[in-house]
């Protein structure tokens, strides 16, 4: 029997913040998260016509010791966002040294590096769980990581389970100059081009 499309369709954003960083700054060049996440949000589930539901928000942090100006950075941005009802989940970053090697000069450079640890697997487990749930007829999934490709997998068979409609996207920011424009497969694209970045940044700067 088919599933029926519901005619409002309950979303929720999950939102890899280091991912939606990274690619925002490929594409347009900002150095710095300058988004405002629940404004891009509402943005993108307008242009689709959907009803957002929650938003969640997962990124590593540095601890003070590490990294004292990034570490104060998020804290104000998280705290401001948790004001907004955005749902957060936050991990230390894990730091360890790796080499570069200077493209000009040729010369070997030691440098420490920062990295998230279970965000990804956090956001699997979130998406999978609330569409068990039945919290939402829509996932949208900020980020560009292929390793959720096997959560849409997940999504479908919740789907074919509780004889239900469900849709899972992921939307990414996306340049003529940017190298990876591909979103997350086995999901739905929703781009996100420079007009509506622009429109969506906070302006609030957290530096």
């Amino acid at each position: 029997m088919a599933r029926s499309e519901p005619k409002v369709k309950n979303t929720i954003v999950f939102v890899d913040g280091q991912s939606l960083y990274r690619s925002a700054k490929d594409a347009f060049g900002y150095f710095y998260p300058n988004y405002d996440i629940k404004l891009l949000s509402e943005n993108i589930c307008k242009r689709q016509v959907w009803a957002l539901k929650d938003i969640y928000f997962y990124t590593g942090v540095p601890d003070p010791q590490d990294n004292a100006f990034w570490h104060k950075f998020w804290s104000k941005k998280l705290s401001y966002m948790g004001r907004l009802g955005i749902k957060i989940f936050s991990r230390s970053l894990r730091y360890h040294n790796e080499d570069f090697t200077c493209p000009s000069c040729k010369k070997k450079y030691t440098s420490l590096v920062g990295h998230e640890k279970g965000v990804d697997v956090r956001i699997a487990l979130d998406v999978i769980r609330l569409a068990h749930e039945k919290q939402y007829d829509v996932a949208i999934i900020l980020s560009q990581d292929q390793d959720l490709s096997e959560v849409a997998d997940e999504v479908r068979r919740i789907s074919h389970e509780q004889n239900r409609w469900i849709k899972i996207s992921s939307s990414f920011p996306i340049s003529p100059t940017k190298k990876d424009n591909r979103g997350i497969n086995k999901t739905d694209w929703l781009t996100i081009d420079r007009k509506l970045y622009d429109s969506c940044i906070d302006p609030n700067d957290y530096r």
